[in-house]
């Protein structure tokens, strides 16, 4: 009897305004993607730390999705413009740990984008599926 296929567990932070709606508009719109990505809501994706997106791969997430509004289109001005810095940063800070910096990804999205935001959850979930299991579940597990 086959295993099933690994099955990633991707964390998506998404943005109230843009990002979340569009989320919602691809459930109203009954589009299919991975049951294995894991929304949370904010009021904005500048609200995102570089901490929170260390812990979540700390704490065993495969994959982190960050997803704000459109660039230049922020409802908070400039949020998700040092959003992708901060993410830019983390990806540094895996790739110096020996983590792929792929597992950390961001988009920009307006809430019209109902069949955009399914297919970025499928990409994401495709691309992590592809790099395997996250290597730092796996680190503690030997130890």
């Amino acid at each position: 009897m086959e295993s099933d296929p690994f099955q990633p567990q991707i964390l998506a932070f998404c943005c109230k305004y843009c990002a979340y709606a569009a989320a919602d508009l691809a459930g109203s719109m009954r589009l299919n993607y991975p049951p294995n990505v894991k929304l949370v809501q904010l009021p904005c994706s500048g609200r995102v730390d570089m901490l929170h997106l260390l812990k979540a791969v700390e704490k065993g997430t495969d994959g982190v999705l960050v997803a704000g509004c459109l660039e230049g289109e922020c409802h908070f001005v400039e949020g998700n413009l040092k959003t992708r810095k901060k993410v830019e940063a983390v990806k540094k800070a895996l790739a110096s740990a020996g983590i792929e910096p792929e597992r950390v990804e961001m988009f920009n999205l307006s809430s019209a984008m109902g069949a955009r935001f399914a297919e970025i959850a499928a990409e994401m979930t495709e691309k992590i599926r592809a790099l395997g299991p996250t290597p730092v579940v796996n680190a503690w597990t030997t130890i």
